[in-house]
This record gives C-alpha cells, structure tokens and sequence, in this order.
C-alpha cells in the first residue's frame, strides 16, 4: 500500500481523508465533521505544522510529488479547521445563517 504522505510524516496517515485538494472540498469535510473529528484532527496536525511547513519550503512546486501535494493539501485543511477550533467551538461560522464559501478560482499546484 502507498502511502499518503512523505515518510517523515507517516503519523498523519489516519488523516488522510482531510488531503482533499480543494478549499470547497475541504469546506465540505469541516461541515460533515463533528467537533470531536475536528479536533483530534486540530491535536494531531498542529504540533507537525511547523516540521511540515519547513519540509514544504524545501519542494519545488514545478516537480512537485504526490505525496508531498497531500501533505500540502492536509495543511491546508488544518487551516480550515483552526479557527472553528480555536475560536468559534463550532464547525460552522456562529450567526451567520447559511453562509458557505465558493471559491470562483482554486490556487495553481
């Protein structure tokens, strides 16, 4: 079996269904969560952010692999999640009726 994620990173393994490669696709996965996924999620990959992102700094994006493309795309979710972790306590953005986010453009990778 192959694996999702650069070796280094292997521990994010149970994560990897949050490797979604678009922000309304990443958008969808918060909402379909329950708090308890958001966090263990949250606990997991936060602490790794920072090895991760010094990892990411050294990959060209003009060769860039799979598996270092899923570990972007898991930080990315990270960054999803952090705030209805951090600050709302909710998946979804407090008084805001039916909002959702529609990305017209996703970014280039």
């Amino acid at each position: 079996m192959a694996n999702t994620f650069p070796p280094a990173f292997a521990d994010l393994e149970p994560f990897a269904d949050w490797a979604v490669p678009t922000e309304r696709a990443r958008y969808a996965k918060r909402m379909a969560s329950t708090m308890e996924q958001l966090q263990t999620f949250y606990d997991t990959a936060f602490p790794r952010l920072e090895a991760g992102s010094a990892y990411l700094e050294q990959v060209r994006l003009d060769d860039i692999g799979e598996q270092d493309k899923n570990l972007l795309w898991l930080f990315c979710a990270l960054v999803t999640v952090a705030f209805p972790i951090e600050a709302w306590r909710q998946a979804r953005v407090p008084d805001s009726g039916a909002a959702s986010i529609d990305a017209v453009v996703e970014p280039a990778v």
